[in-house]
């Protein structure tokens, strides 16, 4: 059984005033989501990624279309208790504590006593609110507000956790420990979906993604049927050559950047022999730094795909009277 499966999910606005005009915020999306994988929802901002997430938690209501939650509706009470949420922007009350508020969400799920005490201290701890969490929230930043509202959606034990811009606000500590996060529920066998315009986070924690433009599907699938894999060049960092070994390098060359004195990047095509290119400038007096692989990452293809949807004639997405 699927974890999540949406078939040509619609959601229209209305907009303006006087004579208001249906706007279509998500157009047709189908998707199926496997068990205990990591799901990337990525677009950019405005793509119709958190009107996805309003609508697969029933916080809005879809125009047309059909959603499957766990084998069931998205309202039903059983799939209510086995879903986490992280929306955008929490926000909670200010004058509780991250301690208070847990305790709270805690109790909605029916956990009382000693049970209850141990997962709240536990998952406090494990998002990194230690000494704070007896401190109003009114005094937590932003970057903690996001480590309270991560917590909260796991209180419950979900199978299945939304996580909508789970690294918003977060410094790169903040955004290491919620990537190591996010694998820990995968391997305890929780499927997570998330959203995000940061592609690097998508890179290093997702199986399969969707590509959502303009409130359509652009693309979806395993990182491996999307990107283009192959080596299409060669990037080798060089310290100590003289101008006589640049000049050697000739034609074979395809960009020379300098770094520092002496130091450059140099980038060479796939057709390169880079072990041959790093003996000839070792023989001249350079020294061997490193020597990377150049191939298509997630962040070209959806630069790609956007640039795209720009350069294709306009369809509209205010939906025309009558």
């Amino acid at each position: 059984m699927l974890a999540l499966e949406t078939e040509r999910l619609t959601k229209d606005y209305s907009v303006g005033f006087w004579r208001p005009r249906p706007y279509r915020a998500l157009d047709s999306l189908s998707l199926q989501v496997e068990r205990n994988e990591v799901f990337g929802f990525l677009g950019p901002n405005g793509a119709g990624k958190t009107t996805t997430l309003k609508l697969l938690t029933e916080l809005i209501y879809p125009t047309s279309g059909r959603i499957t939650v766990l084998g069931k509706a998205p309202g039903h009470l059983d799939v209510r208790r086995r879903v986490g949420y992280l929306p955008e922007a929490p926000y909670f009350y200010d004058y509780l504590s991250a301690e208070e508020l847990l305790t709270y969400f805690a109790g909605l799920f029916g956990l009382r006593g000693a049970e209850r005490t141990t997962r709240v201290s536990n998952l406090l701890d494990r998002v990194g609110i230690a000494g704070e969490r007896r401190l109003p929230l009114r005094k937590f930043s932003k970057g903690m507000l996001q480590r309270v509202g991560l917590a909260q959606a796991l209180i419950n034990e979900p199978e299945l956790v939304f996580l909508d811009e789970p690294m918003s606000g977060l410094d790169p500590l903040g955004r290491r420990d919620v990537r190591a996060l996010i694998l820990e529920l995968r391997d305890r066998g929780c499927t997570v979906f998330f959203s995000s315009h940061i592609l690097s986070d998508a890179e290093a924690l997702c199986s399969r993604v969707a590509i959502v433009v303009g409130g359509q599907l652009v693309t979806s699938g395993r990182l491996s049927e999307i990107l283009a894999f192959e080596v299409s060049g060669w990037e080798l960092v060089m310290t100590d050559l003289q101008p006589a070994a640049l000049e050697s390098l000739g034609s074979a060359a395809r960009k020379v950047t300098r770094i520092s004195d002496s130091r450059y990047t140099i980038e060479v095509g796939a057709e390169a022999e880079p072990e041959r290119l790093v003996g000839d400038l070792r023989s001249r007096g350079g020294r061997f730094v490193s020597l990377n692989p150049v191939r298509t990452t997630l962040e070209d293809y959806f630069v790609q795909q956007v640039e795209a949807r720009k350069a294709a004639p306009p369809a509209g997405r205010v939906m025309p009277e009558g």
